[in-house]
């Protein structure tokens, strides 16, 4: 546990008390710090009290003597409209933070700073990409037999990491809900892996948005920034970053296009990964037959995890076979089974048309599963992606709306995964592959699209010749 500092004797308010919010009580209290905690939700608090938390009304709460209000990520502050408890202290000038602040001006202690090799943070922030490009440093790291520990939106909430020992890195995936509420964000490393539309009712558009994300840069300064420049965005911060063309405190990373420039830049162009500086080549990878990486989405992951290996001083060979050892994550380009000549990708993770998009480009002959609670726009913007699919099985809510869109793409509407993934493996031949890349969420038959990936991942498993 990383032990809250700064609140000793002080009354601190903690509103949420899922993952984050337990793991605060716990870290505040370790800290000094006399907790008021509340949920919402009675579910929630049920579980708390059965934790041994005391619970506090801040609904009813006046808020004098109180330092501040710890709120989970998931609660809204500011837009669409903020949460009556986080009102109530903003009006009466009490402080607002999460449990990423709290570990960002806790981390660094004197116990730490005594170490030769200070342990180091690592931040990985962005739309798509962020959840394998922070499993594949931490893997990299392991492979080089480096102390590395994982928390965050994935792994164990930051609190709850163990306190970091000499020479340890721990690795941090960030979402906008975090960075953009945190008071502290400090990283010795920031990553930047690309912007896409999403989560703007609750940033208030597309420019609160990147704001929120900008933030683990502007905020602390990090040591180094690894940014990705395929967007105007990431190109934009790279540039207010920079204190000049050669500065390598910023190092561009690309999937598709080749980097030119005096400063580090990492790319990848037709599978093959290339490191950059000065303007001169020092490094090459080939990414083509790494399985754990399909597709120029994942090289993008790639790029970023290998700027990072590169800056915490790892060797490109060492970089390379750790890559190359890496399975990838459920639910993200999954390689679920390979059977007759058919493989079954499990990408429920594809939850908006970009991340959707990026699967269809990595693949040859698709027979693609998709469907869900659509969102605004539905599938327009994905037709021009549709060259690679010999058919569509359209699931949930939307399937018949998904229908309308796809133009001349054979379809067939099969409303549940057990049909979707039985006609797809019916009909596969030898060279296909059978993809879910639902583009919408998946809220209207599963809870979540880890439940979604696990439902495609038993079907397909049961109806492959040699199961049971």
């Amino acid at each position: 546990m990383i032990v809250v500092q700064g609140f000793e004797g002080r009354r601190v308010a903690v509103l949420g008390l899922g993952r984050s919010g337990l793991a605060s009580c716990a870290a505040l209290k370790a800290g000094g710090a006399e907790v008021l905690a509340w949920d919402e939700g009675a579910e929630a608090r049920s579980a708390a009290e059965a934790a041994g938390i005391a619970l506090t009304d801040l609904g009813r709460e006046d808020w004098s003597g109180v330092a501040a209000l710890i709120t989970s990520p998931g609660i809204p502050h500011l837009y669409p409209v903020p949460n009556r408890i986080i009102a109530a202290a903003l009006v009466a000038g009490v402080p607002v933070d999460n449990d990423i602040g709290l570990f960002f001006r806790s981390f660094a202690t004197a116990r730490s700073m005594a170490f030769d090799q200070p342990p180091k943070v690592v931040a990985v922030t962005g739309s798509n990409g962020k959840s394998t490009t922070t499993a594949l440093i931490h893997h990299i790291l392991q492979a080089a037999d480096r102390p590395v520990q994982m928390a965050g939106n994935i792994g164990k909430g930051v609190l709850s990491v163990d306190p970091p020992g000499e020479g340890e890195v721990v690795v941090l995936e960030l979402s906008s809900y975090q960075t953009e509420l945190a008071r502290a964000l400090t990283p010795d490393i920031a990553v930047f892996t690309n912007l896409s539309p999403d989560h703007l009712d609750r940033h208030g558009g597309m420019g609160g948005y990147f704001a929120a994300k900008r933030r683990l840069f502007a905020e602390g300064g990090p040591d180094r920034a690894v940014i990705g420049v395929d967007e105007v965005e990431g190109q934009f911060l790279a540039g207010q970053m920079a204190q000049e063309p050669e500065d390598a405190r910023v190092i561009r990373v690309s999937s598709g296009q080749r980097l030119s420039g005096p400063g580090w830049n990492i790319f990848a162009r037709k599978g093959f990964l290339s490191e950059y500086r000065q303007g001169r080549q020092v490094a090459s990878i080939d990414l083509r037959a790494m399985r754990g990486l399909p597709g120029a989405h994942n090289h993008q992951n790639a790029c970023a995890a290998y700027a990072v290996a590169r800056t915490l001083g790892l060797a490109p060979r060492l970089i390379e076979d750790a890559m190359d050892s890496f399975t990838g994550l459920p639910h993200r380009s999954q390689l679920v089974a390979e059977a007759g000549g058919v493989r079954y990708i499990n990408d429920s993770k594809a939850t908006n048309v970009e991340s959707a998009a990026q699967a269809l480009q990595a693949f040859e002959r698709i027979r693609w599963i998709a469907g869900g609670l659509g969102k605004e726009g539905g599938l327009t913007s994905l037709v021009p992606h549709l060259a690679h699919v010999t058919k569509a099985y359209l699931i949930g809510h939307s399937a018949r709306e998904f229908a309308l869109q796809l133009g001349d793409t054979p379809h067939e509407i099969c409303e549940t995964m057990a049909h979707a993934v039985t006609a797809a493996m019916a009909e596969a031949e030898p060279g296909e592959v059978v993809l879910l890349a639902p583009a919408a969420a998946s809220f209207d038959q599963y809870p979540d699209f880890e439940k979604r990936g696990e439902d495609f991942i038993a079907h397909v498993r049961a109806g492959l010749p040699d199961a049971g």
